[in-house]
């Protein structure tokens, strides 16, 4: 009898951190990646090279899966739906993609769902500055409504000038762009929810900081009042909802200065507001995510140590992806290092995290500027 054998749309760190859990618990990974020895593909039972669109190479692939999942939204749901028609269950479902992956779209959904949002509105070919800025005010954002990440596929907009040069930049990205109001906040939040058809769980929230528009630090749990992280996890289940899903989701907020949550946007996939997890909680997100794939009971989200703070690991340089200091970073026993198996580095590209754990916050913050500053790949 043959181990059950999961695919996976991608093979990036998303995946390959969702393989390692997938493999201890005695399932098969397969994975469907552009280019080869990917960092999910190193480890893979099956790796897969070309992508979606291809009819073969895809088709090829599902026969060597039992169940499908996918590590990003950019995938085109009607090819989801030709992968449901071979006979293969898609975990999140093709519709929940659909809604999510436009975020025109998906913040439509939402705000049809009374769930607060930012305001946003559509840009067509004759959108003018000075009637958008009438509703987001002078300054507000323009977003790519697919394919949008890490501060891709977004442009700060404040005057006319403005607005032309960033939608001729972001129509080269995706020829649909929205418009939202720029947010006054004081955090940023982050929260994870996993749905199964029977159990619904969500980790703590998390303040997540961003630096050049992709997140480098998350600090486990987030410093606010008990009853403002009640309100924010039963919005974050709203959302799940509202779309229909199953799955793993990562939904990241503003709280704003007036001490309102907004909705800023949320992903049907593991996220890297939840890395934290992997050390810091009873059971992964990663876990929670294969688990939920297959409609496993859902394990224990609750935190092992009092705080968490997980640090991106982003390039500094252009050239090669190894580590060349492991034994100051190790020195920190309370740390735990996770490299991707990434190549090739570039300045700003997620290489690997690092999580260290403990009872005091204010130590944990000073171990963080040290290890920031020791990180050389």
């Amino acid at each position: 009898m043959n181990r059950f054998n999961i695919g996976i749309l991608g093979g990036g760190q998303l995946a390959r951190m969702s393989a390692f859990p997938a493999q201890r618990l005695g399932f098969d990974i397969t994975i469907l990646e552009k280019i080869e020895t990917s960092p999910a593909g190193q480890i893979a039972t099956n790796e897969f090279v070309g992508w979606i669109e291809d009819d073969e190479i895809l088709e090829d692939f599902v026969k060597n899966c039992d169940i499908v999942t996918l590590e990003n939204e950019f995938v085109d749901s009607d090819r989801l739906k030709l992968i449901e028609s071979f006979g293969k269950k898609v975990v999140p479902g093709p519709e929940t993609i659909r809604l999510i992956q436009d975020k025109f779209v998906q913040k439509t959904t939402l705000e049809l769902n009374k769930i607060p949002v930012p305001k946003f509105v559509e840009i067509h070919s004759n959108s003018e500055y000075n009637d958008i800025s009438k509703l987001l005010g002078e300054a507000f954002i323009l977003k790519s409504r697919k394919m949008g990440y890490d501060g891709y596929g977004n442009a700060f907009v404040k005057n006319e000038d403005d607005f032309r040069t960033a939608l001729i930049q972001l129509n080269e990205r995706h020829s649909q762009v929205m418009a939202e109001e720029l947010i006054s906040f004081s955090k940023e939040l982050a929260i994870m929810i996993v749905r199964t058809e029977k159990e619904i769980i969500a980790y703590p929230v998390v303040e997540t900081i961003q630096k050049n528009h992709i997140c480098h630090t998350v600090i486990a749990p987030a410093q606010i009042e008990d009853n403002l992280a009640r309100e924010l996890e039963a919005v974050a289940i709203n959302c799940v909802k509202a779309v229909n899903g199953y799955g793993i989701y990562g939904i990241e907020f503003f709280l704003d200065t007036k001490g309102k949550i907004l909705v800023n946007e949320m992903a049907p996939r593991p996220h890297n507001s939840g890395h934290y997890t992997i050390d810091a909680c009873l059971t992964s997100q990663f876990e929670n995510h294969i688990r939920a794939v297959m409609n496993l009971p859902l394990g224990s989200p609750q935190m092992v140590s009092r705080y968490a703070i997980m640090i991106n690991i982003l390039g500094k340089k252009n050239g090669s992806g190894i580590l060349r200091n492991y034994g100051p970073i190790l020195d920190y026993k309370n740390l735990k290092l996770h490299l991707y198996g990434k190549h090739d580095s570039r300045i700003g590209r997620k290489m690997g995290h690092v999580t260290i754990l403990g009872n005091n916050l204010d130590d944990l913050f000073k171990q963080k500027s040290e290890i920031e500053d020791l990180i050389l790949v």
